[in-house]
C-alpha cells in the first residue's frame, strides 16, 4: 500500500535523466554493465551512466510540488502520431506540504523532440554519451538529430493551475470527454471538474510559462461527493458508458456513479462491499458495461457485476501481500495484470476463473523481478502482449509477454554489439526495457495516441520516454 509521498519538497533542483544519476562525455574504458538497483552495488570510482541510444526520446520536467497521480488527456491532434515533434496534454494533482498550497495542474508539453534509433547501436561516440543536460525540462539530445525531426531540443511547458484543497490522491480524465476529470482528495471526497477553458487556452497559446509563474485559478467543481467514509485512491471512468464512474475508499467501500446530465451525477449511497481492507485500485471491463475489477490491501482481486447486487461475482486471493494496482487489457480483454506490495506482479486469464473452485487456475505469469512495492502497472494500448510497471525500487520496466529466450538471437546480437553490453544472465526474457533515474516512482501511463510513449511521475518530477527497442511495434516510416 505504498502510496503517499513522505516529506514532500518542492522540485527545485535540476534533474538528471535516464538510467543513472550522472554521466560522462568520455567513453568508458571498461565494458559497460547493466546495473540493477537492489542487486548491484556501486564500487568506489564507479558511476551510473545513461545510454542515449536506448531512447528515441527522453525528456524530464516538473510543475512544482511532486504529483502522486496524473493522467494523459486525449486530444484532437491525431489518433496515431509517429512523427516528431509531439505535443501532449496532461492533468496532475500535487502533494504539497501545506493542504492549502495544492492544485490541479492542466498542462501542455509541446515540441517533444526525438529520433528513431537503430535497434542494434553502433559503437558509441563522445557525442552519444553526453547526456548530463543542465536543463531540467529536456534531455537536450544532439541538435543535429532533433533538426532532422523538425524540432529543437527544448520542449515547451504551458501550465495552468486550479486550486485544490488537500492533496490529490488520484486523478483521471474521462475518455469520451477529456475535459471532464475526477479527483480523489485526501480530505475524503471525490470531485468532478470541467477543464475545457484551460485546455482551450493551452491549445491556442504557444507561450511557455516561467517556472513558478503560473497563476492559480479558483474554480468550483462540477460535482462534489462526500459520501465516502474515508479518503481513497481507487477511481476509474467507464470506457464504454460516457460519464459512468466507480470509486473505492480506504474503508473497503465502492460507490457507483451514474451521470444524470452533463454536470450532475447520481451516486448510489449503498456501497459495493466484499473487500476486508482498503480498496487500492479499480478498473472497468473494456468489453462489459456493468463489470469492473478491484484490488485491495486484503490481497484479493474482486470482479463485480453491478446488475447482480452489491457483492462481488467472484473474489480470489491474488497475492501474498497488499494488491496495490491492476490493469485490464483493452486489446486482450481476458487478461488482467496486478502488482503487489511485495514487488511481484501477475498476469491472469479471466476465462480460467471459477467461482466454484478454491484453486486459482487463472494465473498465467508471475514475475518477482522488482525488489520493492509495485506502484503502477498498465497494458500498452497498442500491443496486447506489452505492459509497463513501476516500482519503489526506482525502476520503470517494460515487458513483452510474447518473448521467449532464443540463444541464437542472443549470440547474433552479442556479435553485432561486440560485447559492448554485458547483460545479467538472470534477467527474464520478457523484460524488454529498464528505465531508471527517477526517485520514488508513483504512476505511469502510456500515451494512447502516440505509440511507444510512456509518461511517469515521481517525487522529483515527470519523465517522457520512448524506448528505441520497441520501435519495431510501430508503423514503419512513410507507411
Amino acid at each position: 500500500m505504498v502510496r503517499s509521498i513522505k516529506n514532500p519538497k518542492k522540485a527545485k533542483r535540476k534533474i538528471k535523466k535516464g538510467d543513472g544519476s550522472s554521466s560522462s562525455s568520455s567513453i568508458p574504458s571498461m565494458p559497460t554493465k547493466v546495473w540493477q538497483p537492489g542487486v548491484d552495488n556501486l564500487e568506489e570510482g564507479e558511476e551510473l551512466e545513461c545510454d542515449p541510444t536506448a531512447y528515441n526520446s527522453l525528456h524530464a520536467f516538473h510543475i512544482g510540488w511532486p504529483c502522486l497521480s496524473f493522467d494523459v488527456v486525449r486530444d484532437s491532434l491525431g489518433l496515431l502520431r509517429t512523427d516528431f515533434p509531439h505535443s501532449v496534454y496532461f492533468v496532475a494533482g500535487t502533494q504539497a506540504e501545506n493542504p492549502d498550497w495544492n492544485s490541479i495542474g492542466i498542462f501542455k508539453i509541446s515540441n517533444v523532440s526525438g529520433k528513431r534509433r537503430e535497434l542494434v547501436p553502433t559503437k558509441a561516440t563522445a557525442g552519444d554519451s553526453d547526456m548530463d543536460a543542465d536543463n531540467s525540462d529536456s534531455d537536450s539530445d544532439e541538435d543535429s538529430e532533433d533538426e532532422e525531426e523538425g524540432g529543437s531540443a527544448a520542449p515547451v511547458l504551458q501550465l495552468r493551475k486550479v486550486a485544490h484543497s488537500g492533496c490529490v490522491n488520484r486523478i483521471r480524465a474521462m475518455i469520451q470527454n477529456p475535459n471532464i476529470c475526477a479527483s480523489w482528495s485526501d480530505a475524503g471526497y471525490v470531485q468532478i471538474w470541467n477543464f475545457s477553458t484551460h485546455l482551450n487556452a493551452l491549445a491556442e497559446s504557444e507561450t511557455e510559462v516561467p517556472r513558478g509563474g503560473s497563476s492559480v485559478f479558483n474554480q468550483a467543481p462540477l460535482f462534489n461527493f462526500k459520501g465516502h467514509k474515508d479518503e481513497g485512491y481507487a477511481i476509474d471512468w467507464s470506457p464504454r458508458v460516457t460519464g459512468r464512474l466507480v470509486t473505492g475508499d480506504c474503508k473497503s467501500c465502492i460507490h457507483l456513479w451514474e451521470p444524470t446530465s452533463g454536470a450532475t451525477w447520481n451516486v448510489d449511497a449503498t456501497p459495493f462491499t466484499g473487500h476486508t481492507a482498503s480498496v487500492e485500485d479499480i478498473q472497468w471491463s473494456p468489453t462489459e458495461d456493468h463489470v469492473f475489477a478491484s484490488c485491495s490491501v486484503d490481497g484479493h482481486i474482486a470482479i463485480w457485476d453491478a446488475r447482480l447486487g452489491k457483492s462481488p461475482a467472484i473474489s480470489f486471493k491474488a497475492h501474498n501481500a497488499d494488491v496495490n494496482v491492476l490493469s485490464w487489457n483493452r486489446l486482450a480483454s481476458v487478461m488482467l495484470a496486478s502488482g503487489s506490495d511485495d514487488g511481484t506482479f501477475s498476469i491472469r486469464d479471466l476465462r480460467l476463473l471459477s467461482p466454484k473452485s478454491e484453486e486459482d487456475k487463472s494465473l498465467v505469469a508471475h514475475f518477482d523481478y522488482h525488489k520493492r512495492p509495485i506502484t503502477s502497472i498498465e497494458w500498452s494500448p497498442h500491443e496486447a502482449s506489452t505492459l509497463a510497471v513501476s516500482s519503489s525500487d526506482n525502476q520503470l520496466t517494460i515487458w513483452d509477454l510474447s518473448l521467449e529466450k532464443d540463444e541464437e538471437e542472443e549470440a547474433e546480437f552479442k556479435a553485432k554489439t561486440k560485447e559492448q553490453v554485458n547483460a545479467p544472465a538472470d534477467l527474464p526474457p520478457q523484460l524488454l526495457f529498464v528505465h531508471q533515474g527517477q526517485k520514488d516512482l508513483k504512476e505511469l501511463h502510456w500515451h494512447a495516441q502516440i505509440p511507444g510513449m510512456i509518461v511517469s511521475t515521481a517525487s522529483d518530477g515527470f519523465n517522457i520516454l520512448m524506448p528505441s527497442n520497441i520501435q519495431s511495434t510501430l508503423p514503419s516510416e512513410g507507411a
